[in-house]
């Protein structure tokens, strides 16, 4: 037992940042700890976020469903930019090349702003119209058009939160990520119910208080992520000629974000049209499959903090050409995987109406979040494995084979059978429901057989 708190201890500090000797499921532990930890972090600012706003209105719950699925978007150039900094800078710490792995951070950081700026002022300029092409009634687009904007106008935090925690996890600093989404949402759990329900000083804000205390929670998780990495205190100390423009860098990064970006925005685009589909059976469906996801993906972070730390494991390795421990770390990882969610899937299944319960006391929205969540979670054994085997191949920079298998996977079947099963068989709201595990099976299938071929092994970055 002191063994394990030793050891545990160590993960949560962050006493390592090389994983290219020793025992793999030692450093599996080392990784995985913080990672799921800071994976948890990050879904309660969904899981708060919806917990909060529920009290509020239907509408407001609607609200947040419908923006946030179009919100992904900017997520997917968050999470492109996350894969590319934890390929490339996993690779030069497993080379040893320290120097290169401090200049990679400094470009992300370049290409964080430039590109999320942009994202910015067009998500606020066009929020209502977002909100109406999504299928909200005039009472949702009333009430939640401020809470787009300011979702939007976040976008430069929310990009660089996600790419700098890349950066730290590809380097090893998988605690100092961890720590970052803690006060992050340390802040956001504070300032939500004081901003929606104006608590002492503060206004009553209804859904647009939640914008407001999630935006400040991630500024102020950022601040630390810079400081962190400007303190000169680890390997990764960041100096000012490191944000000084390179294009060949920029150029290096930029190319295996693309593919890292383009899968995901796959993936969460497919999530739009599912929405769009669900948004014809009215907002309660909605509300109800919002609090659903909101409650899987709370439940699947952890699950993707393995997979992280398999993605990290592997560039490393490949840095320091030691391919087949890299590849053994991804199945251990693959494994403990499966005994976590096919453990949870038992526990989500029998008490999915209690969870459900949790966030909304609307009988219709509660019947439809039950529904959704028994249908999701007889996935989670494909997730287990699908996860991990896609985010090795990303951390060994072939972020060209999971976007091929994404696009398969969600758009060749998730779609078109969300639609055939939901309007045209006339199986309602199930039927979009259904075609989610079904997608993650065939992707997850489809990364085995990818993997084991082995070409990611010798993947330049």
């Amino acid at each position: 037992m002191k063994k394990w708190f030793t050891l545990l201890r160590e993960a949560i500090r962050g006493s390592e940042e090389s994983f290219t000797e020793g025992s793999i499921n030692r450093a599996i532990f080392l990784l995985s700890v913080p990672m799921i930890l800071e994976m948890v972090m990050e879904s309660l600012f969904a899981v708060v976020d919806i917990f909060f706003v529920s009290k509020v209105s239907t509408e407001a719950v609607a609200t947040v469903g419908l923006t946030e699925s179009v919100i992904t978007l900017v997520y997917s150039l968050a999470i492109g930019l996350s894969t590319a900094a934890t390929a490339t800078i996993a690779r030069r710490t497993g080379e040893g090349n320290l120097g290169q792995a401090r200049h990679a951070v400094g470009q992300v950081i370049f290409i964080s702003l430039a590109i999320s700026s942009v994202a910015a002022v067009v998500g606020y300029l066009l929020a209502g119209d977002i909100l109406r092409m999504m299928g909200a009634d005039h009472k949702v687009i009333e009430t939640g058009t401020d809470f787009a904007r300011i979702q939007f106008l976040s976008s430069p935090v929310v990009v660089l939160l996600y790419s700098l925690s890349g950066a730290l996890r590809g380097a090893g600093a998988a605690a100092t990520a961890m720590r970052s989404l803690m006060i992050a949402n340390g802040f956001n759990m504070l300032l939500g119910p004081m901003l929606i329900f104006g608590i002492g000083p503060f206004p009553e804000l209804g859904v647009t208080g939640a914008a407001l205390a999630t935006a400040t929670g991630r500024t102020i998780g950022v601040g630390y992520q810079l400081f962190s990495l400007t303190k000169g205190k680890r390997a990764l100390g960041l100096l000012w000629e490191d944000l000084k423009p390179n294009m060949e860098t920029i150029r290096a990064i930029v190319k295996i974000a693309t593919g890292g970006t383009v899968q995901f925005l796959i993936g969460s685009a497919s999530w739009i049209f599912l929405t769009r589909i669900l948004s014809e059976f009215g907002s309660d469906v909605v509300a109800g499959y919002t609090i659903a996801i909101r409650v899987i993906m709370f439940t699947l972070l952890p699950a993707w903090g393995l997979a992280n730390a398999a993605a990290t494991l592997v560039g490393q390795n490949l840095g320091a050409e030691k391919p087949e421990r890299a590849e053994a770390s991804v199945w251990k990882c693959a494994s403990f995987n499966l005994m976590f969610l096919g453990a949870l899937a038992v526990v989500m299944f029998i008490g999915a109406e209690g969870i459900i319960g949790l966030f909304s006391t609307v009988p219709h929205v509660v019947e439809t979040g039950k529904l959704a969540l028994r249908v999701l979670c007889l996935g989670y054994g494909f997730y287990a494995y699908g996860m991990v085997v896609i985010q090795s191949l990303n951390g060994a920079g072939d972020t060209k084979t999971p976007t091929v298998l994404n696009l398969i996977a969600f758009w060749t079947v998730q779609i078109p059978t969300a639609y055939v099963l939901a309007v045209i068989l006339d199986f309602g709201p199930v039927g979009v429901f259904a075609a989610v595990p079904i997608a993650e099976a065939v992707l997850a299938m489809l990364g085995i057989w990818r993997f084991r071929l082995g070409g990611w092994k010798v993947v330049k970055v």
